[in-house]
């Protein structure tokens, strides 16, 4: 399993990277939010990667986050949602987008990407509802694991970010460590955001 490529960018297309490491140039289907964010041909990137095998072939996928990552994993688990549908939502959302609307059973969000229409939006959300639910999150939980005050924690936004990140494949003993200093009153989508920053510089 490759799980990350760091080297040159030698090429890209609308939805691909050629990056070279040690000579070889791997192709990575990506975002076009991974790709707005890589830097121009000829200088160095380093994504996180994910590989598709099929009987016909051996793709890789590349993002720029763990959480892009983790989140397209996430999407691939539900059925009929393919590598090209979970691309398509993940370059027009962020994963923390994706991970709020799933928290809050907005299926119209999702519909803005190619490929997913009503009826499949319905479906993510409440298959991956369904997987928060065997996780455990609930506002117990949340609170139970958190080293902030528990009134904060109930009363903030919290309970939903936490929720939201387990969309993510985050369970709460692993987020609430770093959200201890983060305001709780803050827009989720902003809640989510921060404690991604925090976990990637661990």
């Amino acid at each position: 399993m490759i799980y990350s490529l760091n080297g040159k960018i030698i090429h890209t297309e609308p939805n691909f990277v050629v990056i070279e490491c040690g000579g070889v140039g791997y192709k990575c289907l990506a975002t076009m939010n991974t790709l707005r964010s890589l830097p121009a041909a000829g200088e160095n990137a380093m994504l996180y990667t994910q590989m598709l095998v099929r009987e016909d072939a051996v793709e890789l996928c590349g993002f720029a986050t763990t959480a892009e990552r983790n989140c397209f994993v996430m999407l691939m688990s539900i059925s009929g949602v393919g590598a090209k549908v979970a691309l398509a939502i993940l370059s027009v959302l962020t994963p923390e987008q994706v991970a709020l609307a799933v928290s809050l059973g907005d299926s119209k969000t999702l519909t803005k990407a190619s490929g997913v229409g009503s009826k499949l939006a319905q479906r993510i959300i409440l298959e991956l509802k369904d997987k928060i639910k065997k996780l455990g999150i609930t506002e117990t939980a949340v609170v139970s694991a958190n080293t902030a005050p528990v009134s904060a924690a109930v009363n903030g936004n919290l309970p939903q970010a936490v929720a939201a990140l387990a969309v993510l494949g985050y369970t709460p003993e692993e987020v609430m460590p770093f959200m201890g200093g983060i305001d709780v009153t803050l827009p989720v989508e902003t809640i989510i955001s921060q404690t991604l920053k925090a976990i990637g510089k661990q």
